[in-house]
């Protein structure tokens, strides 16, 4: 008996998988989950979706990006469900790939998603250098100061102390006195 089986996924626990599932109403069973959509490996609810579909069934997913973040990854799914005899139906771009129209459709949706999110990265990438070039530090912020660094070389270099007295006075770990001290070891 040949089933179709939805597939929900958000990005985040904040989202809702609401208006998906709407759309999802008609099908027999619905797979859904709160996951980033990167990693095909990382989506327990798509892999128990894909293992479950039988030959003849029709995956039903609302977007492309739902399913996949890269070409790459969606083919793979297109592949294995290909193997499996299992059309890919997408409702909100209108195809299906139990047609030829479908499949041409999907491969290149695919690619403009692909290509889409390259272009986001690549405008990210350059905030991130721009501001760098700004003065603007990422990451954590450093536990001492440029004025508590040069101290911490000062004392061990011209007053002896140990790696374990430099720990207790800064309140600080090994491996930060060593970063303080730099390449001064003795």
């Amino acid at each position: 008996m040949k089933q179709t089986i939805g597939y929900a996924r958000v990005s985040s626990i904040g989202q809702s998988l609401e208006v998906q599932l709407d759309k999802l109403k008609g099908c027999d069973k619905v797979f859904q989950e709160k996951r980033s959509g990167k990693q095909t490996d990382n989506r327990p609810e798509l892999l128990k979706a894909l293992d479950y579909v039988r030959e003849g069934d029709s995956l039903v997913i609302s977007r492309l990006d739902r399913m996949a973040r890269s070409v790459l990854d969606l083919a793979k799914i297109a592949e294995r469900l290909k193997k499996k005899s299992v059309a890919l139906k997408v409702l909100d771009q209108s195809i299906d790939t139990s047609t030829s129209e479908g499949k041409l459709m999907f491969h290149m949706l695919g690619a403009f998603a692909e290509f889409e999110n390259d272009i986001r990265r690549e405008r990210q990438q350059d905030g991130i250098a721009k501001a760098q070039a700004n003065g603007i530090r990422f990451g954590r912020k450093p536990v001492l100061s440029d004025e508590q660094q040069a101290t911490i070389k000062r004392l061990r270099k011209d007053e002896g102390f140990t790696i374990a007295q430099l720990m207790e006075r800064f309140k600080i770990g090994r491996t930060t006195v060593y970063r303080a001290l730099g390449s001064y070891s003795d």
